[in-house]
């Protein structure tokens, strides 16, 4: 059986849970370090198109000074002509830790009211990955950053997954659509290139895009872009937030002091809180004594770092000197955090990456908080500053055995395969693995272990879970990376199956193939043939998708032969109706016998779900070559059986069909029985995409014009609700 084929449809592991009280839900798998609590913002459902995002993350505490770059800003962004149809864009540059983020962030939010469009934000840092684990050479390159982005700000605009394009070329053309009629703002952060930019600036008159890089973007210039390099904090700005963050008492009684302070930070921000946070948490320090300390300890590294920039010292020094303070377990777990592959974590895989309880690790994460050396999101997540992490990295390469990095990314590798074990489970527990679930979870049954899952008990766990996926996607790639750089092969491919969970619903499909041909790849050096067939046949996926056909039919050819070789017979049937589904578009009667060879393999293995599904497509491969008896034979077994297992959803979806191949052979009013039910079936089911095509097709059978329009209107409300392209096209229709 393969759950996978209907994509709308829903080494060893050493976790540890020892005598910790845990807030919040919990999962036992195996042995699990410390309470693992699900903290993260909930993916949002698709928005009406009558909603406004608001993705800009709220500005940072006690934000001071930059009064002159946001008033330039305004002059930049804000168009005395709203009906203008030009699009300002304003791109912010500077050093690391300069505040560029803070100042976007500041600004969008002071001008929410203006954009009633609504905001988007999207983290380039994080769609390229980051961290220790991440090698920074995705499927796809630059292009595929720029794609996923789109898809994001598509999906905020209320763009179902059923809807959403698979090409970079027509996602930007359904952006454009889709922003034309909002006023709205999209902030871009960490950008690089200036191709990642241009697809992105809105269409909707008053509109503006804000972008933030460490490069200048020049080119962007030329498209009528206003760049505005931020510098670093004057002499006034810096003793300002010297000030406000580690108390103007303190800067007033040692101005000279304080000033020189501010000097030696180099007026950035992230030194200057830094040096604040220890002012802060030492009060017996006084400004002078730090001052003396920066200045020994700057000295020291300008005979160190002799190519370096000044900033890069400046900020190394405030970073050793808040380092040195840090207690022994708390210096500890700051290095083990610059190890962690992603760019957030909580509390739970800080406990399972350093080896100690939720209890132990939650004091630690305190201290490094106050010392200003971690952030905390407004989902409770922490974040090191990448200037933080590359230093708690090289002073674990420094401190720490030379395996550790490793070690850090095992245990976090097994952190994620546990919990996302427990999120395929929920959303599915009877499609095909390889994976021995179990044996990952440490239970001996698979079922119990779901029914206990912090997903078990959500109104709509199986939504819960997929949310949870979608929060994670970043984390779980950049650790996925590093398990492969490691050479953890049996992690690697363990994870990458299970992770495929998500990709079945969300069509992000550049990070679907680099997953999936790292788990291949992973499988293939572990001598795992049919872990290596099924991931390769899913490869085929997403290849298909993004139109490389060819290399869609080379993997499946490499799949056929592993899927033969480990004499997995259900396995054997999935990679034939993976092939069928690639043959559909190649060579029609090759994809009947292929779908017909699913079907008796499937039969062979006594698997009943994935023998319907082979039917179905079987029948669909008939009726599409215009054997259309046949196909009806086919079709209706294949709805019968999905009836028996209590599938209405692809039951639904067999009966359209079948009310379609009824069409084709002149039986109208038998066909708009079929199709007219399905409909209703489907809308139970929330099957909103495939009922609006069986509407579609029900107007053309219907004799009756009112009723034919009353189906196309309901057919245009799916459509408008999930962000259709096809919504257009309806409004016509029903006009004509």
């Amino acid at each position: 059986m393969d759950g996978t084929a209907d994509r709308p449809e829903r080494g060893d592991v050493s976790n540890s849970l020892s005598g910790s009280t845990v807030h919040g839900p919990v999962v036992q798998a195996r042995e699990v370090h410390g309470g693992i609590t699900f903290n993260y913002h909930q993916a949002p459902a698709p928005r009406p198109a009558d909603r406004r995002p608001d993705q800009v993350p709220r500005p940072v505490g006690r934000f001071v000074n930059r009064r002159h770059d946001l008033a330039h800003l305004d002059g930049v962004l804000i168009e005395d002509d709203e009906a203008t149809a030009h699009c300002p864009v304003g791109v912010v540059s500077g050093l690391p830790g300069v505040g560029k983020t803070a100042t976007a962030c500041q600004w969008a939010h002071h001008n929410q009211r203006r954009f009633p469009g609504g905001q988007l934000f999207i983290d380039f840092a994080a769609l390229r990955g980051s961290g220790s684990g991440a090698s920074g050479d995705r499927a796809g390159g630059a292009g595929a950053d720029v794609s996923e982005a789109l898809a994001m700000c598509l999906r905020a605009l209320g763009v179902e997954e059923s809807y959403l394009p698979a090409g970079l070329a027509e996602r930007t053309a359904l952006f454009r659509t889709m922003s034309a009629d909002r006023r709205m703002l999209v902030v871009l952060d960490d950008v690089t290139h200036p191709a990642q930019v241009r697809p992105l600036v809105p269409q909707g008159a008053g509109s503006a895009l804000l972008a933030t890089s460490t490069w200048r973007l020049g080119e962007l210039a030329l498209d009528g872009a206003a760049l505005l390099p931020l510098d670093t904090l004057d002499a006034e700005g810096a003793l300002h937030l010297l000030g406000t963050l580690g108390g103007q008492r303190r800067i007033d009684a040692e101005p000279e002091a304080a000033a020189r302070l501010a000097e030696l930070c180099g007026g950035l921000p992230i030194a200057l809180r830094i040096a604040a946070a220890r002012l802060h948490t030492r009060q017996r320090l006084t400004i002078a004594d730090l001052v003396a300390e920066l200045t020994d300890e700057q000295s020291r590294l300008s005979h160190i770092l002799v190519s370096s920039v000044h900033e890069e010292r400046t900020v190394s020094a405030a970073l050793e000197l808040a380092y040195r303070d840090l207690p022994a377990p708390a210096a500890a777990l700051y290095r083990t955090l610059g190890c962690l592959p992603g760019r957030s974590f909580d509390a739970a895989l800080a406990a399972v990456a350093s080896d100690l309880t939720s209890r132990q690790v939650q004091p630690l994460l305190d201290t490094l908080e106050a010392a200003s050396l971690l952030g905390v999101a407004e989902d409770g997540r922490y974040r090191l500053h990448d200037l933080v992490r590359l230093h708690a990295l090289e002073g674990a390469r420094q401190a720490e055995p030379p395996d550790t990095e490793r070690q850090i990314v095992t245990r976090a590798t097994g952190h994620y395969l546990a919990l996302t074990a427990l999120a395929d489970l929920t959303v599915r527990v009877d499609r095909l693995r390889i994976v021995d679930l179990a044996d990952v979870l440490g239970v001996a049954d698979v079922s119990a272990a779901v029914a206990q899952s912090p997903f078990a008990g959500a109104d709509a766990p199986a939504q819960d879970a997929i949310a949870w996926l979608e929060a994670e996607r970043p984390n779980l790639l950049a650790t996925l990376r590093a398990a492969a750089r490691y050479g953890l092969d049996r992690q690697t491919w363990q994870l990458s199956e299970v992770l495929t969970v998500l990709f079945l619903h969300h069509r992000h499909l550049a990070d679907w193939r680099e997953v999936a041909e790292l788990g291949a790849d992973a499988a293939a050096r572990d001598g795992v043939p049919a872990a290596e067939a099924r991931l390769r046949s899913l490869l085929s996926r997403p290849l298909l998708d993004l139109g490389r056909d060819e290399q869609a039919r080379e993997q499946l050819e490499i799949a056929e032969r592993r899927a033969v070789e480990s004499g997995h017979l259900a396995l054997q049937a999935s990679v034939q109706e993976f092939l069928g589904r690639y043959l559909d578009r190649h060579d029609p009667q090759r994809a009947i016998a292929a779908y017909r060879s699913s079907l008796a393999l499937n039969i062979q293995a006594d698997e009943e779900r994935g023998a319907a599904l082979a039917g179905y497509f079987l029948g669909c491969a008939q009726a599409a070559a215009g054997d259309l008896d046949t196909a009806l034979t086919a079709l209706e077994a294949a709805r019968r059986t999905f009836l028996a297992l209590h599938d209405r959803r692809m039951a639904a979806r067999a009966l359209a069909d079948l009310g379609r191949v009824r069409a084709r052979q002149g039986d109208r009013s038998g066909a708009a029985a079929d199709l007219s039910a399905a409909a209703g079936e489907l809308r139970e089911q929330r099957a909103g995409h495939y009922e609006a095509q069986a509407l579609e097709d029900l107007a053309d059978v219907l004799d009756d014009a009112e009723q034919a329009r009353d189906c196309l209107s309901r057919a245009l409300e799916i459509h408008q609700a999930g962000g259709s392209p096809r919504a257009a096209e309806l409004r016509a229709r029903l006009a004509g």
